[in-house]
């Protein structure tokens, strides 16, 4: 595909913010997918594409997290097994549901969630994890399959939703749960990535144009939560902001902002 060569600055633009934002929190996505359909792409080729970036800004904080000392996986081998069938189950899905009635839905529990981070944030904020040892409860495993199956099937918000499992129901600090948050989505997008590449629905050329400005924004998140004082704080208000632009874009609410301008 020819594109303009104005599209190669926005597309590594969004890239970073997209890298901060998915390494930090979650929702990154609803930067680069949006972003891919304005560059010309069709949404289901732009929801394929956007899995390359994915999958190289979770190789790249990963690797902060490790090379920083605080990549601590407790517990966290039983918390991504439960997703690999999801993630099978929900990119086979992926061209079966209507995104109008899955915007709803996700907006309904991202509002759901925005309560859940206002009224609770002692756990949000706790210093170190309180995970019990050995396998999490069914329910847990239940949940993440099912966050397997969403993360493969649309990605955006997926982060979020882990995020909130994690620190809410298992235990988990905000870092700890981002870095073990990052191996989960590193799992399920290469998982999708491989059933969207036998589909053909992959536009390499712009997929990893992007992929390099979400790798440089996965590498300065990861340093910031694994270096910076109070960074479970900030991560937190990141966390609120995202999922209030989050609700507010499903919702279509800046399309109706946008129609009064036009």
């Amino acid at each position: 595909m020819d594109i303009a060569w104005y599209a190669y600055p926005l597309a590594i633009l969004a890239g970073i913010i997209a890298g901060v934002i998915n390494t930090l929190a979650g929702s990154g996505s609803l930067v680069t997918i949006p972003m891919l359909i304005y560059l010309g792409l069709p949404s289901n080729v732009a929801n394929a594409t956007n899995r390359v970036g994915v999958l190289i800004q979770n190789v790249v904080g990963l690797a902060t997290f490790w090379q920083s000392g605080k990549m601590n996986m407790t517990g966290g081998l039983w918390l991504v097994a439960p997703t690999i069938p999801g993630a099978f189950l929900g990119a086979w899905l992926a061209a079966q549901m209507g995104k109008q009635e899955m915007d709803i839905v996700i907006a309904v529990v991202m509002v759901m969630m925005l309560f859940v981070i206002l009224f609770d944030a002692e756990r949000w904020l706790r210093e170190h994890s309180q995970v019990r040892p050995g396998r999490p409860s069914w329910l847990t495993l239940i949940l993440f399959f099912a966050i397997g199956v969403y993360g493969a099937f649309i990605q955006a918000g997926v982060g979020v939703f882990i995020l909130a499992a994690m620190v809410l129901g298992t235990g988990y600090s905000l870092i700890h749960a981002n870095a073990i948050k990052l191996m989960i989505i590193l799992v399920v997008t290469a998982i999708a990535l491989v059933i969207f590449i036998n589909g053909q629905l992959i536009d390499w050329g712009l997929g990893l144009l992007m992929a390099v400005g979400q790798s440089i924004g996965a590498w300065m998140a990861a340093r910031f939560a694994t270096r910076a004082k109070n960074a479970n704080i900030w991560v937190r208000r990141l966390l609120i902001t995202v999922i209030v632009l989050s609700v507010l874009d499903l919702l279509g609410v800046f399309d109706w902002v946008m129609g009064l301008w036009a």
